[in-house]
């Protein structure tokens, strides 16, 4: 076990590492930390505007091949050095939520703390399943679901990329199929929310990140508990 996760006591979940016991659970704790967390969803709205205007650009037909390439390489770096520590920094604040531990919205910008840490975890992870999604589409998705944990295990242990990928496809067993049934169950829960006058899809992201941070909770915390925290 990691030293950093193993000096740092977590009370014990109360509710089981399944689809229904996350998303009941994600549910229970959104709502008591509903401003907080809509708060940190905001941030993370706002600094993606740029990303998805200057996508948006570079799609738009007409233009030239120059311009092009410019709003692509500006979109790809925007998006893996600013907005992932960001989005990291995001499931962190869910997941101390979920954990009903205090936090402060400037917490989430502690990711620039461990910048590299996070940068290449997220470039291998995309890496990985881009890999896999082209290798007929099914191992992609098996190493999405495999590598779920990554985000938080890097900033909830400090873990490098690489220990951080090994400890979530390790973490992930007998969880994956759960993980996969999640990510359906999210797909509709966005759809809902889009359906309710567009801006429910907020509120329905935030209870599919509350539900993946608490899956982590219940994993972690189970094996805590079965293998014992060391002092």
């Amino acid at each position: 076990m990691n030293e950093n996760a193993a000096n740092t006591k977590i009370n014990p979940p109360t509710f089981s590492p399944t689809v229904g016991g996350s998303y009941g659970y994600g549910w229970q704790m959104l709502m008591k930390h509903f401003v907080d967390l809509l708060l940190v969803t905001i941030i993370v709205i706002v600094i993606n505007i740029p990303f998805h205007i200057f996508r948006s650009s570079y799609e738009i037909g007409g233009i030239g091949f120059p311009i092009v390439v410019f709003f692509g390489f500006f979109t790809l770096v925007y998006g893996i050095f600013i907005v992932a520590p960001i989005e990291y920094g995001a499931d962190w604040m869910f997941l101390k939520a979920m954990r009903n531990e205090k936090f402060e919205i400037k917490d989430m910008f502690s990711s620039f703390e461990i910048y590299l840490k996070v940068i290449l975890a997220n470039i291998l992870v995309a890496v990985i399943v881009i890999m896999g999604m082209i290798a007929l589409l099914i191992p992609g998705i098996i190493f999405a679901c495999k590598l779920a944990f990554v985000p938080y295990l890097v900033m909830d242990r400090k873990l490098d990329a690489g220990e951080a990928i090994k400890e979530s496809w390790r973490m992930t067993k007998g969880h994956a199929w759960t993980i996969f049934f999640m990510g359906v169950l999210a797909f509709f829960i966005i759809i809902a929310g889009l359906v309710c006058c567009i801006v429910g899809v907020v509120p329905a992201a935030m209870w599919v990140s509350s539900a993946f941070a608490s899956l982590y909770y219940a994993v972690s915390s189970e094996e805590q508990g079965a293998v014992g925290i060391k002092q």
